[in-house]
């Protein structure tokens, strides 16, 4: 009788590799590997063989560039989606597209379980496990962090020492750095001197993408971007397709400084933490992005989609991506982005986007009424009327404030 099987979200690191036979001594199951490409740059090359050299019948590597930066990126670029003013939701935004792809592979295979190696105190636990739930109800989902009385491993130690008990002698490094998720919007870092709020970054050592401002250049650089309804389509006058600009963004980000942050933040499962996020390329598209909105949406759209924004990015935090709430706001937030097009100009330098200029056909300024100069759509005198019944309540209170205090006396 062939053996159940399980799927398990293999990135070829020590904790992943070291599930693999931890399902089979404590499971029975077949493993099936799948590496889920989100543009983390990684090499790929000879995970093949690390998967089965560890006892995986089997490994798929999902290349999801395009799929993650259409349909998960840029919905959040048009909503302004930022989690407590800082963070652009690089890792939130990637767990739901790899939840998916690991159903569709657990689908393919006939398999009864899915496993994952996120930590019991994460985020992450949550958006992969509500993102299979949606979407494949039935399946069960394994998480051997969580599971304490028999994923006994503490340390990276304990681990390579478990692989070398089960004949998997990988060149792992022992030692503790920090804790990063990359992918093609950004990079994360966590742990080592950032887990005490009162340490400065070693910043020599973290970054990854870029540099800090005060290493960029001491040049401006001018970059010009144009959207159709909301989505990037070129970058310096060249046309690409998203994944392509961004990578293009990612590399002059990087370059000048830009989208460094340091945040404490407050994760879902209720604790704060500390982390260090390198979003370059992201930081100047939504930063290009909101540019081109402020000319184009009226006053009272605008005021609304800051807030549906906000929850925007609560929701994709929670993992709650395949929801009918997240639909709808994406509905709403769609109809918002139908003219935001145009161009946009902006020069970079130490790690400051500075504003030089946006067109739009659909702009609503209009320079006659925006001048001191009295056009015909504008009557002064209108003002008057205007302030007086905007300003009654406030008129109407203060008299009543007033007469009380006057009977006082």
């Amino acid at each position: 009788m062939s053996k159940e099987k399980v799927v398990l979200a293999y990135s070829g690191g020590l904790d992943t590799t070291a599930i693999i036979p931890w399902l089979k001594e404590n499971f029975d199951y077949e493993v099936i590997c799948c590496c889920i490409d989100c543009g983390q740059g990684e090499e790929l090359d000879g995970l093949e063989e690390r998967a089965k050299l560890s006892g995986a019948s089997k490994l798929y590597i999902e290349n999801i560039i395009d799929e993650f930066c259409d349909d998960y990126i840029i919905p959040c670029v048009k909503a302004g989606a930022v989690y407590e003013n800082k963070y652009l939701l690089g890792t939130s935004m990637a767990r739901p597209v790899i939840a998916k792809k690991l159903v569709e592979v657990a689908r393919k295979e006939g398999a009864v379980a899915i496993c994952h190696g996120a930590t019991g105190k994460g985020n992450d636990q949550i958006r992969f496990e509500l993102g299979i739930k949606a979407l494949a109800p039935d399946i069960k989902i394994i998480a051997p962090w969580r599971m304490t009385d028999i994923w006994t491993m503490q340390s990276r130690e304990d681990e390579i020492e478990y692989c070398r008990q089960h004949g998997i002698d990988l060149p792992f490094d022992a030692k503790h750095s920090y804790s990063r998720d990359r992918n093609l919007w950004h990079i994360s870092h966590e742990g080592l001197e950032l887990e005490d709020p009162a340490n400065e970054p070693n910043y020599d050592d973290l970054l990854v993408l870029g540099v800090t401002p005060e290493k960029a250049p001491d040049e401006d650089e001018y970059v010009t971007m144009t959207f159709e309804a909301g989505i990037p389509k070129s970058l310096n006058g060249k046309e690409m397709k998203v994944s392509e600009i961004i990578t293009e963004l990612n590399a002059l980000g990087g370059k000048h400084g830009i989208g460094i942050i340091d945040i404490v933040e407050n994760r879902v499962v209720g604790m704060k933490s500390r982390g260090v996020y390198e979003t370059p390329g992201g930081t100047i598209l939504m930063a290009a992005h909101e540019q081109l909105e402020e000319l184009v949406l009226d006053r009272a759209t605008y005021e609304v989609k800051k807030d549906l924004g906000n929850k925007f990015a609560q929701i994709v935090y929670e993992g709650k991506w395949f929801t009918p709430l997240r639909e709808a706001i994406q509905a709403f937030i769609d109809v918002t982005q139908q003219y935001v097009t145009g161009e946009v100009k902006f020069k970079l330098y130490k790690g400051n986007i500075i504003k030089a200029g946006e067109t739009s056909p659909y702009s609503l300024y209009s320079e006659s009424l925006a001048s001191f100069t009295t056009g015909e759509l504008y009557d002064h005198h209108d003002a008057d009327g205007f302030i007086n019944l905007f300003g009654l309540p406030l008129k109407v209170r203060a008299m009543k404030m007033q007469e009380i205090e006057n009977q006082k006396k």
